[in-house]
């Protein structure tokens, strides 16, 4: 791998470590953490105290390829956000903390959380 690419990701690395440090979900407010990459996001709700994830989504699930949406832009990441909130409500979920997974709550990850709130969670 070329020098850029290794040092992108151990800024990456190093930002997820120092959000994971100030975010942690328990049964009554787990935490949703956004995954990105350059075509896909996934997001999940997870319980840290049980080590047990709640709900899951991603832009390569049935429920979201339904929609017809790019994965990779800022439309598709609202979708996303939608099917996951709408998943932790089911789940009797109202209420969770964000994990941004050491990306800038800026754009798709960001998108991702304006869609969950739509759906009902609160954060």
């Amino acid at each position: 791998m070329q020098k850029s690419v290794l040092k992108r990701q151990k800024g990456l690395a190093r930002r997820h470590r120092r959000v994971r440090g100030k975010v942690t979900g328990t049964a009554a407010r787990p935490r949703l953490c956004v995954t990105r990459s350059n075509n896909n996001i996934y997001a999940q709700v997870i319980d840290d105290v049980a080590h047990k994830t709640i709900v899951g989504a991603s832009t390569l699930g049935a429920a979201f390829k339904e929609s017809g949406l790019k994965p990779s832009n800022v439309e598709g990441a609202a979708k996303l956000g939608n099917i996951i909130g709408a998943m932790a409500m089911e789940a009797g979920i109202t209420e969770v903390v964000f994990d941004r997974g050491g990306n800038l709550y800026h754009g798709r990850v960001k998108a991702v959380a304006d869609g969950a709130r739509e759906a009902g969670l609160k954060f």
